[in-house]
């Protein structure tokens, strides 16, 4: 219990630093709210709806599709979407066929397709 509440926090502030570097996004709980632009909060309900219906594996993939084009919107709402999986509890992540790890497996994939793995080592390092 104790790992699992540790690697969540990990990846809480592994997110939130990425959002803070790179949007200038300071906020413990980063929301949909935040995005600028219609098509991105739109977008992102849609994942997050995914996610609720317990279809966190082809929302994932869905984020793979999006963000192939390096587009920094879309890393944004990537971000958001990990967040929001990352609040959810571990019965639901079980019950869905998806685990903390995965969650942390997807950060690490979707920054380094953006260049940016290192910041994602400073956290992981502690793991």
């Amino acid at each position: 219990m104790f790992e699992q509440d540790y690697i969540i926090r990990l990846i809480k502030e592994m997110i939130r630093a990425i959002l803070k570097l790179l949007f200038n996004i300071d906020t413990d709980n980063p929301i949909e709210d935040l995005l600028e632009d219609k098509e991105s909060r739109d977008a992102l309900e849609k994942l997050f709806d995914m996610v609720d219906n317990g279809n966190i594996n082809e929302a994932e993939n869905q984020i793979y599709d999006i963000t192939s084009d390096n587009s920094m919107a879309n890393l944004e709402v990537a971000l958001l979407f990990y967040s929001y999986l990352n609040d959810k509890d571990d019965d639901f992540l079980q019950k869905n066929d998806f685990c903390r790890d995965e969650i942390k497996s997807g950060i690490i994939e979707l920054v380094s397709r953006y260049g940016l793995i290192g910041i994602t080592e400073i956290f992981l390092s502690e793991i």
